[in-house]
């Protein structure tokens, strides 16, 4: 089966993983810049996947699998990362552990109800939650490097992660209570050519 583009972007963000767990291990302030463009344009890819999945109708079974999954699996490993060096560490691992929780939540309610054949969309709050997080764990890749001592990089980086935490908590909320509204509905089995035959027939309809 041939892959399009929005799926070679999708699967280059699983790829570009690894990659970024390595460069953790590689010191220099220079490294964290290398570390922070590639996160970054791995997260870049989690946009540009889904418009041209659209624009050019290639929007795949696959492909809504693989998405999600690509997300998350960059975020928990960036995260676990930077707890593991310090840079997330003390009270920010509050807001770390919302976002790891919610994502965990989230899988779990959108696997529910692909059961029952229930879709769960993206809300615009949502997305701008996306948006913020991507955006602090790019900075707290950074952290302190000696180059950015101009700018505030960690404070930004851990500002913009409360930030994301507090939407976290409301985007998980609203998913949990739209997942909940369908906890007694059961997937409907689909009507075979037997089932068809064995049902009485319909009474005819009075004529005039």
């Amino acid at each position: 089966m041939p892959i399009s583009l929005p799926m070679t972007l999708t699967l280059s963000r699983i790829l570009a993983i690894p990659v970024l767990v390595a460069l953790f291990y590689v010191e220099g302030n220079a490294v964290r810049y290398i570390a922070c463009a590639l996160y970054t344009a791995a997260a870049v890819t989690d946009y540009l996947d889904g418009y041209f999945a659209r624009a050019w109708r290639q929007q795949s079974k696959l492909g809504r699998i693989f998405d999600p999954i690509a997300d998350k699996l960059l975020v928990a490993a960036t995260i676990l990362m930077l707890v593991a060096f310090g840079r997330i560490a003390g009270w920010l691992v509050l807001p770390a552990l919302v976002i790891l929780c919610r994502e965990v939540l989230v899988s779990g309610l959108r696997e529910f109800l692909a059961e029952i054949r229930v879709g769960l969309p993206v809300s615009r709050l949502a997305k701008w939650k996306t948006g913020i997080q991507m955006t602090a764990l790019g900075f707290l890749i950074v952290g302190d490097a000696k180059m950015t001592a101009f700018l505030p990089v960690e404070l930004i980086g851990q500002v913009g992660l409360w930030i994301a935490a507090g939407l976290t908590l409301i985007t998980g909320y609203d998913y949990l209570a739209a997942g909940l509204r369908h906890l007694d509905e059961r997937p409907q089995p689909r009507e075979t050519a037997d089932d068809e035959r064995r049902r009485p027939p319909k009474p005819a309809r009075p004529t005039a």
